[in-house]
């Protein structure tokens, strides 16, 4: 969208840019990683996680990313410019919304470590397979995996 000259005018260099860029690539990469933690966490450790915490990691992320990268659009419409050491006072409120937003994706974060831990610690035990729709030789051994995976090469159909 920055190619296009009108919009660019108005966009470049503002905070616009910075929302965008983390809205969509950055967002877009962590829960990326975040759900390939979940998917194979299991594997790893022998263990299911806590359904139930892994839900409040799911929906405080979700929703606090949208309270920290959404309200960056507006500011940079309103012309906050970015690469900025200070901002005007006009932008104040926003901003501190932003914060909020940002404090409470950490927060959310910091469950994620609770739920790996607390799965790492011991609980209900995960079989092989512990997904619908799982393939691969990987989801054939048992959970955690054995150090030295198959004894004999595997036969592959």
């Amino acid at each position: 969208m920055l190619a296009i000259t009108p919009v660019d005018f108005q966009y470049h260099d503002t905070y616009f840019v910075v929302a965008h860029f983390h809205y969509v690539l950055v967002s877009g990469a962590i829960f990326s990683i975040m759900a390939a933690a979940y998917y194979w966490l299991p594997k790893w450790t022998g263990h299911m996680y806590n359904q139930r915490l892994a839900n409040w990691h799911f929906w405080c992320s979700l929703i606090s990313v949208n309270i920290l990268f959404f309200p960056m659009h507006f500011l940079g419409l309103a012309g906050m410019p970015r690469r900025i050491p200070d901002y005007a006072l006009q932008f104040a409120d926003i901003n501190a919304i932003v914060s909020v937003g940002a404090f409470l994706f950490g927060f959310s974060q910091l469950i994620f470590l609770v739920l790996v831990v607390k799965c790492i610690r011991g609980g209900e035990p995960a079989p092989a397979k512990p997904w619908e729709g799982a393939e691969g030789l990987e989801w054939t051994v048992p959970s955690p995996a054995p150090y030295h995976t198959f004894s004999t090469p595997p036969k592959i159909d």
